[in-house]
């Protein structure tokens, strides 16, 4: 194969990895109205981060619980936190469409989710998908 036909197949791939990421986003924010039983009760009027995790992740207890515990502290009663454990509750995880951990979802206070991260999230990367809403 020649350089140019590899650039090709490699292009290709991302961009189908991009597509994947969106249409993923798009179904998540579809299907939020049947997940909410999973949660429980959201609180009224506040924004929430659904937090998935397990307790052999590394990355989430070193970044990722950190930099959400951050944002917490920043917020206050305007967040609720919502930390799911996938080995204990794989079904949760499951309908949530959770490959990997950690797995963050912001869910703005009507109830719509607004983004998706797939691996560490930031405090400053959480704190602006919430101001966005």
């Amino acid at each position: 194969m020649d350089v140019l036909t590899r650039a090709g197949i490699a292009l290709l791939i991302m961009f189908g990895g991009f597509g994947l990421s969106l249409l993923y986003q798009y179904w998540a924010r579809l299907r939020t109205p049947d997940l909410f039983p999973d949660l429980g009760t959201l609180r009224p009027g506040a924004s929430t981060l659904v937090y998935f995790t397990t307790p052999t992740c590394a990355p989430c207890k070193t970044l990722q619980r950190p930099a959400i515990q951050q944002v917490s502290q920043l917020l206050g009663d305007a967040l609720q936190v919502l930390e799911i454990d996938a080995a204990q509750r794989p079904e949760v995880a499951r309908r949530w469409g959770v490959l990997s951990v950690p797995t963050t979802f912001v869910i703005d206070p009507r109830g719509k989710v607004r983004h998706v991260n797939n691996g560490v999230a930031r405090a400053e990367q959480l704190l602006i998908q919430l101001q966005r809403g």
